[in-house]
């Protein structure tokens, strides 16, 4: 099994591209826990709701690999639930952290904020580029840190599509990613 993670800010065209990689490639998809979270309760989430909500979305990515697909295609990981946390309430819970970097994953898709117009949709809260910026740049600094496999996708729409596509064929042949800038 191959476990493939897109991250980085939102309106960057995480969820759109997992469904393109599981409409091009099979697999199991696992979505973003915390939009289920946020839509079921029907409010802001506070600090007291960040250990609800990595739970839920360990929970998920754990269904997906219980699975054993030959593809774990993950929307988000716990790195959004870390740095959302950071962002918001300045704190995150240090189990967080520990349990994400004991876990394996295959590849990152790290999505620039630019090239692509933010799209409001009632959840998110960063439409200001630098905000998006921000959040990229820590989710790097996070990934290089931890020694992740990370490949940086920019450009429009089409060009990521097509960047991701050639990204996880190469994953699923067992060839390590190409990684043109950073990894």
């Amino acid at each position: 099994m191959k476990v493939l993670v897109l991250c980085g800010p939102e309106s960057s065209g995480k969820s759109w591209l997992a469904g393109e990689i599981q409409a091009h490639f099979g697999g199991v998809l696992v979505g973003e826990y915390v939009r289920h979270f946020m839509e079921r309760e029907q409010r802001d989430t506070c600090y007291a709701d960040i250990p609800s909500i990595a739970r839920g979305q360990l929970d998920w990515e754990d269904q997906g690999r219980a699975q054993a697909p030959q593809l774990l295609i993950l929307d988000t990981h716990l790195l959004s639930n870390i740095l959302w946390s950071r962002a918001l309430f300045q704190d995150c819970p240090a189990w967080l952290e520990q349990t994400l970097a004991a876990r394996h994953y295959d590849l990152h898709l790290l999505l620039r904020p630019e090239g692509v117009e933010w799209i409001g949709d009632g959840l998110r809260c960063q439409p200001q580029l630098e905000e998006r910026q921000a959040f990229f740049d820590d989710s790097l600094a996070w990934l290089q840190r931890h020694r992740q496999s990370v490949q940086i996708i920019e450009g429009d729409w089409a060009q990521r599509s097509a960047v991701v596509l050639q990204a996880v064929q190469r994953l699923l042949d067992g060839k390590q990613p190409h990684c043109p800038t950073e990894c």
